[in-house]
């Protein structure tokens, strides 16, 4: 072997692989190359293996598993935290969101707020998200900046919004989206996103669900993530959410309905037959008293889930271990059954799962040969890590975000040792501390 034949070696600690045989391998060999995992050893040999790679991390007392997918977040929404809590979702959204939306929203403050968004994201262990905003193109260049892996989604809706005022212009907006980011990175994928059932028009929704599928590109929905929105639907088009989507025939393998909270089992039946995949964010939906997702059943039924935060305004963070931990407790409680949503489960749900989710199984969610090289440590030397016996149940029910201490994306180390590598932290708080004093001026 000849000098750097790695770009970088991780030994030592516990490899959760997450792959489809859920392999743990203790003191492992994994070797970087080109941004992709060209080996994985049992009983790595630590002696002279800083010679042969550029660059060499010794994972001793780590935990080392695949980095987390977050399948749902409106990043920017950073400036809204803690604005508008404590209240239902409808008059969050309608009296309050939509509101400071129209008015503060433009592109500084979505790259700004992107920026720090995946500043949070990095330091808690999530390495892919998938969002859907305004001049969704910012967290394109946001993440590019971070070195995330980040599939964006641009929104429609049928007002004129801060990126659209015109909303007849979509599909120009929808084609000049897809081709801008064409080959681009490697590390940035496209989607579309409807914001829900009631905010678009059946015409809006088979529109830009085709320039979906002629691009070959995810289709994003809110759906039935509050229980009002099954009559306002029915009302409005004489069929239920999930059967109205059906006939205008939007739904299938490369849909993903977010929430989902109000699905009934003709619902389930539907998503299983036609393969549509759903992001479950347990928090957020706690949060806003929205409900909660029936996941064991979908599951059940072989509905792939992933996890999602969706926006800080109604989380209000983006760590995606309190989202893990919270969506195996939740399911045991409104199941009174405690065996649901186990830990090892729940942890799929936030790494190969949500992989699936958005159809970028055969690239991340494991640790494995030819799979890219997106992989987190957690020091697990802490005093609420100890003593481990399961390594699944200590992710789960005691680790934080915090005690993630490197983060690789792409075979490129974004954060050693808690240290953003991509991202001057300082100045991005400062920048949205800026915004919302500036939000806090004009609404005095």
């Amino acid at each position: 072997m000849q000098t750097n034949d790695w770009d970088i070696i991780i030994t030592g600690g516990t490899l959760l692989t997450m792959s489809g045989k859920m392999e743990i391998i203790q003191n492992p060999f994994v070797g970087i190359k080109d941004g992709i995992i060209v080996a994985i050893k049992e009983n790595g040999n630590q002696q002279n293996i800083s010679g042969f790679a550029k660059e060499y991390i010794d994972a001793s007392g780590c935990i080392i598993m695949p980095g987390l997918v977050n399948t749902h977040t409106h990043l920017p929404m950073v400036c809204f935290r803690g604005m508008a809590d404590d209240l239902p979702l409808m008059e969050w959204l309608n009296g309050h969101i939509f509101p400071a939306e129209a008015r503060f929203v433009n592109k500084k403050m979505v790259y700004d707020g992107a920026l720090l968004a995946m500043a949070e994201m990095i330091l808690s262990g999530t390495t892919t998200f998938c969002d859907g905003y305004f001049f969704e193109d910012k967290i394109g260049q946001a993440a590019l900046q971070s070195g995330m892996r980040a599939v964006i989604a641009q929104g429609f809706i049928d007002f004129p919004t801060p990126d659209n005022p015109d909303p007849s212009g979509k599909m120009v907006i929808a084609k000049r989206f897809v081709d801008r980011w064409k080959n681009v990175s490697p590390l940035v994928a496209t989607a579309f996103f409807c914001h829900s059932p009631y905010t678009c028009s059946p015409e809006t929704i088979t529109t830009i669900k085709e320039a979906a599928r002629a691009a070959g590109i995810p289709f994003l929905m809110h759906l039935l993530e509050n229980k009002d929105e099954i009559p306002t639907i029915i009302k409005r088009y004489g069929r239920k959410p999930v059967q109205h989507l059906l006939s205008l025939g939007v739904l299938d393998e490369q849909t993903i309905a977010v929430h989902c909270n109000w699905v009934d089992g003709e619902d389930m039946a539907i998503f299983a037959a036609l393969d549509v995949k759903v992001s479950h964010n347990p928090e957020s939906s706690m949060k806003l008293a929205a409900g909660v997702a029936p996941i064991p059943e979908m599951m059940r039924r072989g509905i792939t889930c992933g996890l999602g935060t969706d926006g800080q305004a109604s989380n209000n963070d983006l760590d995606m271990f309190r989202e893990i931990s919270m969506a195996a407790k939740v399911h045991k409680v409104i199941t009174l059954n405690p065996t649901v949503m186990d830990a090892r489960t729940v942890l799929q749900l936030a790494t190969i799962d949500g992989a699936r989710t958005l159809g970028l199984e055969k690239r991340i969610g494991s640790i494995e040969v030819g799979k890219d090289a997106d992989i987190i440590l957690l020091d697990m030397n802490k005093p609420h890590l100890t003593p481990l016996y399961n390594c699944y149940s200590q992710l789960v029910y005691a680790a934080s975000g915090a005690d993630v201490i490197t983060s690789i994306i792409g075979g490129k180390v974004v954060m050693k040792n808690r240290r953003l590598l991509t991202i001057d932290v300082d100045r991005a708080m400062e920048n949205v501390r800026r915004i919302s004093a500036d939000i806090k001026l004009k609404q005095a």
